[in-house]
């Protein structure tokens, strides 16, 4: 059992960092797109939790016997993604994701059912994905 992710899953995985982590740069690269960049970083902080349930829905049905408890968890991000889209305060939107983001990490790497590459992974984009989020929650409007 390797611990090391496939290259490829590696490098989209990085490079999906970058909407996390350059919009909270706008203040200072882009001022007049500082309400642009954080709308920017709730949507896609949204869209990866979502992706993330996705993932997790993927590896459950993919079993022979789906587990109920796992597939109907799965759902969770999706909505709660939405949930937190729809509060009208911009850092609580970035905070709110940081957290789901956060606790969708914590099933992750304590489940049994998931390669052996994928806890290393999913704790470095997890930090760097709460880091853009923490970062927007306190510099974008």
């Amino acid at each position: 059992m390797t611990r090391t992710p496939p290259f490829v899953v590696a490098a989209y995985g990085a490079a999906g960092l970058i909407p996390f982590l350059a919009p909270p740069l706008a203040p200072w690269l882009a001022p007049g797109w500082s309400g642009f960049a954080g709308q920017v970083l709730a949507l896609y902080g949204a869209l990866i939790l979502s992706f993330l349930g996705g993932a997790r829905w993927g590896f459950a049905v993919g079993a022979p016997r789906p587990s109920a408890s796992t597939v109907s968890l799965a759902m969770l991000p999706s909505v709660v993604g939405l949930g937190v889209l729809v509060v009208p305060d911009r850092t609580v939107q970035l905070l709110g994701l940081a957290v789901a983001l956060g606790l969708h990490w914590v099933w992750d790497v304590t489940s049994s059912e998931l390669p052996a590459w994928y806890p290393r992974l999913r704790s470095v984009l997890t930090a760097g994905a709460v880091i853009g989020l923490l970062a927007g929650a306190a510099v974008l409007p």
